[in-house]
Parts: structure tokens; C-alpha cells; sequence
């Protein structure tokens, strides 16, 4: 590539690999990511979290829908099990007090693992324990709660009765009915909470009896209550979204920052006819979806100093005296398995969020899950993508390689060339034009196969962070988490020892400084990668590995060539 250009590309390189490094340092000491993502929230106390939990309904100040306060006896918590959750019910609004993922285990934090946690003296965590969404306790408050608003009627802070017997899933049972029922001012709420085996989706019932001798027109109200605190599990090295989110047909998705609800300053629309709310964490959500074509009410509140609401409610219409009706929704607690969301509601798999990149990052994924279904491994699947872009890729890829192979054998002449025309830029330039034209070399050939892996490796880079199917997949021997850094470094090293072959059989740069520059370069980048996912990491070594054979390829051919117009 020309004098120029080459050193300002390497220079480009290398403030990128400087900045990224900074960038991790700040998000490694809790400041906000550069990268487009939220700012992390600062972990709290929840104050008064027992009072809060139960306090009352939040809804926009021009609903007729007022909550009631009543005077409530705490009781027993009922405690549920099935094949995915263990999920623990206030008495107090029958609202989900904890749900407890059997199947999801927490993932111990790498820096405690390997080579990081002998340097550190941090002893690993054996038993991280399972994955808990919501919760309740005097350090951090995350509930689902619903009931009855616009009259005197049952709602998240009314003693609810347990009238079902079976707690339990039993083996080959596939659903679970869990009923609750509450009276208030004429009226009966009887809630039942339908769970399916091998679903997240849990089927909330809302049965609303008028006892009375006027007809009523109550709405249910449903929502999700969270602190702003961090999530324990979260990584230092990256910062993702923890917090509200909606999706609408009229303002599509949108994730809704605690600041924003606390500035009552959110753009989420006060009426819709579909969609759904939700509470996001990194792999992990929460979302009420009531029924498609009803009219609801949106609504975000704050409720305490660092407590918070979302929640829709949905009119129940008139109920004449003796009469009942019944609200029917889907409360989600689980993973954010695209494939499962889907099922759930339309375009709730949209909070797997790949950030600017989704154009990119999504086509990714469908084909990364594509391959994993073929190979039944996602460390081979990611072998393989990178495989299937070095293919797409191969004629640019080659031409570069041929341009870089050329210059090598040329750079005698180039080297020739500078110190006969010195300082005399311009007659150089002339000079190194005229020799790349004799010789059909492409100055800006070498950039090529570089600059077009740069979107793939940042599309590749959401993926890994957002896709919770490759949270605590293994590859091979010691790497057992793709998602997360490797804890002996061996692929980080292994990367390294790539890139010095690569600078080995490229073309040594005449400039002094740009020698330098490349010699640096295999460090900068190995200490970016020590934080960066496994996966990650394996796609950049797979990629330097079938660079280094395309590469020794394209440099036998020109070897041929060069000793064939020899002979001739």
C-alpha cells in the first residue's frame, strides 16, 4: 500500500486498539461503556423495601383507575415448584415474590477462575447457585404484581387464600394450576396461575365475580416492580442494559432507562391496542403480555427513591351483578431465547438487543444457531462461520494477499527508490506509482481483508454478548464458557502467536515508524482480547489461522510465477 496511507491505516489501528483498552478500563472501574450502552446504575439499598413492595398502584394521573388502601394481614408465603422454577407467592396480591430458574445456573465470575484468580488471590465460587429474576429482601425488591383498580376492589396489597392443593409438578404432568382468591367491596379476584412443563410462559387468569347488586367496570392492572440496583452477575469488563422496556405497534420497541421514568421524561404511549412490558437483564427478562386486540394502558412510575414501576392495565368492561368475566395473560420469566420469546408474543424476541449492528448481527445469529443444530456444538459452529466468511470473502481477500506478496518481493526496489529520491516527496511518490502499476500492485490492497472483518467482528461481538444460548457453552477441554473470557488465556496467547506469523510473512514496512507500530500490535491486541469472550477470541484465532494459509498460498503462487518469467 502507498507510504501514506499505510501509516495512516496502521495509525488508525492503533489509537482503535488504545481506545478500546481505555474503554474497558472505564467500564472496569463502573463508568459508562462509549459503545452506545446505557449508563450502569448504581447499586443501592433499597430503603424502606418491605413498605414499597406493597404500596400502592401507580398509574397515570389522568386514569380514572385509583387504587384502594386497605389494611392487610401478612400470611405464610406459598412456596411452587415445577421442572423450571421454584417460584414463591406474596400472600399479600398472591404477587410473585421470587422466581428461582432450576435450570439456569449462575455463572462464576472468570476473574475468580485460572490464571486471573491465582494473580488476584480470589478463591472460585464452586456452587454459584441458580439464577434468581425476582426477589425480595431488604437489599433488593423485583416483584410481578396485579389486581383491580377504578373501585373497591382486590389488589396487590389484599390477603389473598390459597384454594388450590397441588403445589408441585409431579412427573409426566405437564401443567400446573395455581389458584389464589381475594374478596373487597362485592367483588371476588380469583387468579390463577397456570404453569406449563418446559415453558417459561407462565398463563395468568384474572376471574372477576360481581357479589353485588350494581354492575362494576373494573380494569386489572399489571406490573412489574424492580430497584435500580445492578445485576450481581454482571460482568466489569461490559456494561448492558438493566431495566424497563415496552414494545407498541406505534413506537415499536423501546428500552426505558430509570433516569428517563424518574425525570418523567419516557416516550412510551399512554394507550395501545397490543404489545407488551418488560424488565431486562442481561440474558434474562421478565414481561406481562395480556391479550392481543384490548385495549390498555401504559404507564411507568417511579415509587420510591430507587424503586420503579411499568405496567399496563386492561379493562375488564361492564360487569352485571352476579355475572363474571375473565382477563387472560402470559407472564414470562425466563432466558432471552429468541426462539421461545417468539412464541410468546410478536417481536418480544426484540429485547435481544445487537445494538447498531442488528442488520448485521441478526443474519449472524440465524446462521451461528444454523450451524450449532448441524455440529451440536457452538465452538465448532463458530469454526465454522468463520470458515463460511473467509470462503464469501476469498477473491478480495486474495487479491489483497497477492498485492501484499508483491511488495514483498518488490520492497528491495522500494527501499532503492527512497534513498535515491531522499526527501523529494513528490518525485518518490511518482516513482513508487510507476513501480506498482509495472508490477499490478494495489497500494490499498493489504487493507482489504482487515477492514471487511471489522463488521463481521463487531456484529459477532453482540452476538456473543447478547445471545443467551452461548452463556456457559464449552468448545474444548478448558474453555466452558464462549461467553466469557478464557480464564488461562491460552486463546488470547494463541491469537498473539497469529498475528507475529502474519507480520513474519507479510512485507516488512521501509518506514522506521511503522516497523515499530507493527511490532507493538500483537501486544496492544492480545491484552484487548485477554477481556473479550472466548468466542470471541476463537473467531479472531480461526481467522488468523486461514489468513496465515491463504497468505503462504498466495505467496507459493507468486513464487511460481516469479521463477516461471525467470526461465522465460
Amino acid at each position: 500500500m502507498g507510504r501514506e496511507l499505510q501509516r495512516a491505516f496502521l495509525w488508525m489501528i492503533f489509537l482503535l486498539a488504545l481506545f478500546m483498552l481505555w474503554d474497558a478500563w472505564q467500564v472496569r472501574n463502573g463508568n459508562p461503556s462509549f459503545f452506545g450502552t446505557p449508563e450502569a446504575v448504581q447499586e443501592q439499598v433499597v430503603e424502606n423495601a418491605n413498605t414499597t413492595a406493597a404500596g400502592d398502584v401507580k398509574v397515570p394521573a389522568d386514569s380514572k383507575a385509583v387504587a384502594s388502601e386497605v389494611n392487610v394481614t401478612i400470611t405464610q408465603p406459598v412456596v411452587v415448584t415445577t421442572d423450571l422454577f421454584k417460584i414463591t407467592f406474596d400472600a399479600n396480591g398472591a404477587s410473585v415474590a421470587r422466581a428461582e430458574l432450576l435450570k439456569e445456573r449462575q455463572t462464576p465470575d472468570w476473574k475468580t477462575r485460572g490464571l486471573p484468580g491465582l494473580i488476584l488471590g480470589e478463591e472460585e465460587q464452586q456452587d454459584a447457585g441458580n439464577v434468581v429474576l425476582f426477589d425480595t429482601s431488604a437489599q433488593h425488591v423485583y416483584k410481578a404484581e396485579t389486581g383491580l383498580v377504578a373501585g373497591n376492589f382486590p389488589n396487590h396489597r389484599t390477603a389473598f387464600r390459597l384454594i388450590s392443593d397441588t403445589l408441585d409438578m409431579k412427573e409426566g404432568q405437564d401443567t400446573l394450576n395455581v389458584s389464589f382468591a381475594a374478596s373487597q367491596g362485592n367483588v371476588e379476584l380469583i387468579k390463577t396461575y397456570v404453569f406449563h412443563r418446559g415453558h417459561y410462559g407462565i398463563d395468568v387468569k384474572h376471574e372477576v365475580r360481581n357479589k353485588g347488586n350494581v354492575a362494576i367496570s373494573p380494569s386489572v392492572y399489571m406490573q412489574l416492580t424492580r430497584d435500580d440496583g445492578k445485576v450481581a452477575s454482571d460482568s466489569a469488563f461490559y456494561n448492558t442494559f438493566t431495566g424497563p422496556a415496552a414494545y407498541t405497534e406505534a413506537e415499536k420497541f423501546q428500552k426505558i432507562d430509570f433516569d428517563s421514568i424518574a425525570d418523567n421524561d419516557t416516550d412510551l404511549p399512554s394507550q395501545s391496542n397490543e404489545g407488551w412490558i418488560a424488565m431486562l437483564q442481561h440474558y434474562f427478562l421478565t414481561a406481562w403480555v395480556p391479550q392481543q386486540d384490548i385495549n390498555r394502558e401504559l404507564y411507568t412510575r417511579q415509587l420510591d427513591k430507587h424503586l420503579y414501576a411499568i405496567g399496563s392495565i386492561v379493562a375488564v368492561g361492564e360487569v352485571a351483578p352476579g355475572a363474571e368475566k375473565v382477563v387472560d395473560s402470559t407472564l414470562y420469566v425466563g432466558p432471552q431465547d429468541q426462539r421461545r420469546l417468539e412464541y410468546i408474543a410478536p417481536n418480544l424476541d426484540l429485547v435481544v438487543d445487537y445494538g447498531w449492528l442488528t442488520f448485521l448481527a441478526k443474519p449472524i445469529y440465524w446462521l451461528l444457531a444454523f450451524l450449532q443444530g448441524l455440529v451440536g456444538n457452538w465452538g465448532w459452529a463458530i469454526v465454522l462461520l468463520t470458515v463460511l466468511v473467509k470462503a464469501i470473502l476469498y477473491p478480495i481477500s486474495a487479491a489483497g494477499y497477492k498485492s501484499m506478496a508483491r511488495m514483498r518481493d518488490v520492497a528491495p526496489r522500494m527501499k532503492a527508490i527512497q534513498e535515491k529520491y531522499g526527501n523529494d516527496k513528490q518525485a518518490l511518490n511518482q516513482a513508487m506509482m510507476e513501480l506498482y502499476r509495472r508490477e499490478k500492485i494495489n497500494p490499498a490492497g493489504g487493507c482489504f481483508p482487515i477492514l471487511l472483518q471489522i463488521p463481521v467482528f463487531l456484529a459477532l461481538y453482540w452476538v456473543l454478548l447478547a445471545t443467551v444460548e452461548l452463556r456457559g457453552a464449552s468448545w474444548l477441554l478448558w474453555v466452558n464458557d464462549l461467553a466469557s473470557p478464557d480464564p488461562y488465556l491460552i486463546l488470547p496467547l494463541l491469537m498473539v502467536a497469529t498475528m507475529i506469523i502474519q507480520m513474519k510473512i507479510s512485507p516488512r514496512p521501509t518506514d522506521p515508524t511503522q516497523a515499530k507500530v507493527m511490532m507493538i500490535m500483537p501486544v496492544v491486541f492480545g491484552v484487548m482480547f485477554f477481556f473479550f469472550a472466548s468466542g470471541l477470541v476463537l473467531y479472531w484465532l480461526t481467522n488468523n489461522v486461514l489468513s496465515i494459509w491463504q497468505q503462504w498460498y498466495v505467496n507459493k503462487q507468486i513464487e511460481k510465477e516469479r521463477i516461471k518469467r525467470t526461465i522465460s
